[in-house]
């Protein structure tokens, strides 16, 4: 009996070997590669890059955010004013992010950034409040939208029912989910489709405003009613920036650019330019038919706008608005998975999350953990003040990024730069960023007070799980039991143990007490072995049979 279980246990570990070793090749369902590396592949091309930009900053916000910039300026004209220099403070951050991203080219974006520049403790803060609340609470807040939308046209007169809105909302995660899963094209396919969708309800807005526009209605193009507090001027920034936020979403996922030095700055220049424009347009279309009191009063000001111009068709609207939403779902999770996946590959989220789906080449795991905390926040009841806490963090966080840029001129000046900035640029927006959060921080101590213990509350998880070393077998069995264990801040010197394996020519490493991982920051393949698991780095290089000291030693 007991032979007959080793015979089994043989065959499949024979079987997975095999499997592996022809993901490594290039064989089946597309794994692998050149070079038999199992990584995250370069499968976007510019038009995808420019279509996550704008997919990703075009959701939800410019059909509602026009109120808050209103609101807080006062006046038309002055919004206007503010949507443009929203438009051009994220072009300057963008052409900042465009040197950052192709001189240090990993994913995660300003995480790494701010990991290779400052360290790896900063660098977990950013992380923490990223990973753990501003992005899952973004795309839960996002996906509610959608659902609103979808449901709208069934309850005219009233709200759809809040639970069926958020059992819709997990459903549009659950499908986005599937999707990114299944393959980054398929992925990129949603993004590229639900972007020309959105894009198309704007000129569609932006052509009824235009006729009106010729038609003489420009009475409420005033500075009437104009406020000049340097606060309310600094909450209006945070609302024109709110509706700009994701211009920096396709550094987070570099490495599956092709040619990202070409196609990151020319990706980044066409998206902002084209998203400024749309926006302002669109706010001037708004205003040929909407007074500044109408738009104050409405929940949705392009579907008020749509009843008032488009009559019988007005229900349009809302369904482009659900297909921007939608569009804007996928993006998030698209970049925030591999936020998830980069924190990972640095050693400072789990172990589990840097593993990739070896036929389709996906992050998988860090997809799935992305969806549960956003489906998880959606059972939040107030997940909007969630965001509102840490929104300043955000914009903290960006600043910080592109302070990387004239630290690494002065500390690093031989570094690779295929793109160089300006000094004039990275100082602008660090003062502007100033502005935008300092001003709002003063303004509303009690909502940064609270977003401060969110973010402090990432100090201890740091200690405990990261910079404590020498932790006790009992801590890291039990988090290992969890898949929390990480051992990389230790070398285990595997005396007399360690051998190449020969099955797929030297990439594995066999121990006498069986299979341990050797990793370095890429992708790892999970493979069953008898009495334990193997993590297995297919793009090492084979190195002769030898006593080896392993980074990493995650014994399973």
């Amino acid at each position: 009996m007991e032979d007959d279980a080793l015979n089994k246990d043989e065959k499949q570990r024979k079987d997975s070997l095999k499997s592996a070793k022809d993901a490594a090749n290039g064989d089946g369902g597309g794994g692998g590669g050149d070079g038999g590396d199992i990584v995250l592949k370069p499968k976007m091309t510019l038009v995808n890059g420019i279509t996550v930009i704008v997919g990703s900053i075009i959701g939800s916000g410019i059909f509602v955010s026009p109120t808050g910039v209103l609101i807080n300026t006062g006046s038309v004209n002055m919004s206007l004013i503010v949507w443009i220099l929203s438009g051009l403070f994220s072009m300057v951050g963008a052409y900042c992010y465009a040197e950052l991203g192709t001189m240090i080219k990993k994913s995660g974006a300003d995480y790494a950034y701010i990991m290779e520049t400052f360290g790896p403790f900063l660098a977990f803060i950013r992380l923490w409040i990223e990973c753990m609340i501003v992005r899952p609470c973004s795309q839960a807040i996002v996906a509610l939208t959608f659902s609103v939308y979808v449901l709208k046209p069934f309850f005219p007169e009233c709200q759809p029912p809040e639970d069926a809105a958020r059992l819709l909302a997990v459903c549009c995660i659950l499908v986005l989910t599937f999707i990114n899963c299944w393959d980054v094209k398929w992925a990129t396919a949603v993004q590229d489709i639900f972007t020309y969708a959105k894009l198309l309800a704007l000129f569609i807005i932006i052509g009824a405003g235009a006729y009106y526009l010729f038609q003489g209605n420009t009475e409420h193009f005033t500075f009437d009613n104009t406020k000049t507090e340097v606060t309310s001027l600094a909450l209006s920034f945070y609302s024109g920036l709110f509706a700009y936020n994701g211009w920096n979403y396709l550094n987070f996922i570099i490495e599956e650019l092709k040619d990202p030095v070409k196609n990151l700055p020319r990706a980044i220049a066409i998206s902002c330019t084209l998203v400024t424009v749309v926006y302002v347009f669109t706010n001037v279309s708004f205003y040929t038919i909407l007074s500044p009191e109408e738009v104050l009063g409405s929940e949705a000001v392009a579907v008020t706008f749509a009843d008032r111009v488009f009559g019988m068709f007005a229900w349009t609207i809302p369904v482009f608005v659900a297909l921007s939403t939608f569009g804007a779902v996928n993006g998030i999770l698209l970049t925030s998975s591999r936020l998830f996946y980069a924190g990972a590959c640095e050693g400072q989220m789990p172990e589990i999350l840097t593993m990739i789906q070896i036929q389709r080449l996906t992050p998988t795991p860090a997809v799935l953990i992305m969806a549960l905390l956003s489906m998880l926040y959606l059972t939040v009841s107030d997940i909007f003040a969630l965001i509102n806490y840490v929104g300043f963090a955000t914009w903290l966080s960006i600043g910080a990024a592109v302070l990387c840029l004239p630290w690494l001129r002065w500390k690093q000046p031989k570094l690779n730069r295929p793109i160089k900035v300006n000094l004039i640029f990275p100082i602008l927006y660090l003062i502007a960023t100033v502005f935008v959060t300092v001003v709002p921080m003063i303004a509303s101590p009690v909502e940064t007070g609270y977003g401060c213990l969110m973010i402090l509350s990432s100090i201890p998880v740091y200690f405990i799980f990261i910079a404590w070393r020498n932790k006790p077998k009992w801590f890291n069995r039990s988090m290992g039991k969890l898949g929390l264990c990480r051992w990389n801040q230790q070398y285990h010197q595997l005396s007399g143990t360690a051998s190449c394996s020969t099955e797929m020519g030297g990439k594995f490493i066999r121990t006498l007490s069986g299979i341990v991982p050797f990793h370095s920051f890429h992708s790892l393949i999970r493979i069953p072995f008898p009495k334990c698991e193997l993590f297995v780095e297919a793009s090492l290089k084979p190195f002769p049979t030898r006593n080896v000291s392993l980074r990493s030693a995650i014994l399973v």
